[in-house]
Formats: C-alpha cells, structure tokens, sequence
C-alpha cells in the first residue's frame, strides 16, 4: 500500500516539469512517507538495542535520508530501474563474452555493446555494415569518420527509428554508393 501510494504519486506527475514534480511529492509523497518513519521509531522504543529486529530497524533509520532523496529533488527518480537494468546488461555480457579470449577483448566488447546500447543501435548489424564496408573506404586512418562506412538508421531499434525517423542528424545518413572518401 505504501509503495502503491508512491508510485500514484508518480504516475500523475509523469508528465510535470522538474519544480512541479518536486511541489507534488512534498505534498503527497513526504507525509506517506512518514508514517513508516513514525511506526519504524515506535518498534526501535519497544526493542533490545542487540536485537536483529532492532538492528534492522536501525539499519533503515540509517539510510532514511538517502530513502527520502527523491522528495527533495524533482528529477530523482523514484525508484532505480534504469541503472539495475543496465547493470543487468553488464552482467549477461559478461556472462555471454567468455569466448573473447583475453581481458582486452572483453573489455573492448563490453564498451562496444554498452556505447551501442546507450544509442540504441544493435552493435551487430552495426559491425556487420562496418566490416563489410571498411574494405571498399579509399582512405582509413586515426579520425576516420567511420559514420560514412554504415547507416545508422538500419541498425537503430524499432522504439528510435519511429521516433527519431526524422530528425536524424546528415552525417547519419545513408553512405553514397560511390564509397567513403
């Protein structure tokens, strides 16, 4: 119930500005907030100091400020689902890369598949058009502008392509049949 009410709180200030989302948590989010705190300061009165229990409610009186972050900084957001999922993705990459070989291989695997993912392109069709395109380039060499050797717009996921489809910058924009200069 606690974390639904939350969470509502949310939902209506979805679409808010940063300030606004702030008002409205201060407003709603703050006092739901503090009855935990309340009940949490009641059990830790009636406890042993050496109980687990007591340890526990210790522990989460503690981190209380950090809990509360959110309802002192609009863009905050409630809950941290973004960084655990790219978190996640480290760890199936690193799972899923045992074949690299060596720590520099994984390394340079994991910041290739990463950097793809953060711009929503699918890092292998994007080296798929790289390699098939870097041997026809007339001229490669340290601030080569690789953009020329593959177009972005096939390897970008569904979600940006209907989204961006439009605004896509020119140098992002499909490679001349002629070939890279």
């Amino acid at each position: 119930m606690l974390i639904g009410a939350l969470f509502l709180v949310e939902r209506q200030a979805k679409d808010f500005s940063v300030e606004q989302r702030l008002a409205l948590r201060q407003a709603e989010s703050a006092p739901v907030l503090a009855q935990p705190r309340e009940k949490l300061l009641e059990w830790k009165e009636q406890l042993l100091p050496k109980h687990p229990m007591a340890e526990a409610i210790n522990y989460a009186l503690n981190q209380w400020a950090e809990l509360n972050v959110f309802c002192n900084d609009g863009a905050v957001p409630l809950d941290n689902n973004v960084s655990e999922r790219a978190m996640k993705r480290v760890v199936l990459n690193r799972k899923n890369s045992l074949f690299v070989g060596n720590a520099r291989g994984g390394r340079t695997a994991a910041i290739l598949t990463s950097t793809c993912r953060r711009h929503e392109v699918d890092p292998q069709l994007y080296l798929t058009q790289l390699l098939m395109n870097l041997p026809q380039a007339k001229k490669v060499s340290y601030g080569f502008p690789f953009s020329r050797l593959w177009d972005r717009s096939s390897c970008l996921s569904e979600s940006r392509v209907k989204k961006n489809s439009s605004s896509l910058p020119p140098e992002f924009g499909r490679r001349s049949t002629t070939g890279a200069s």
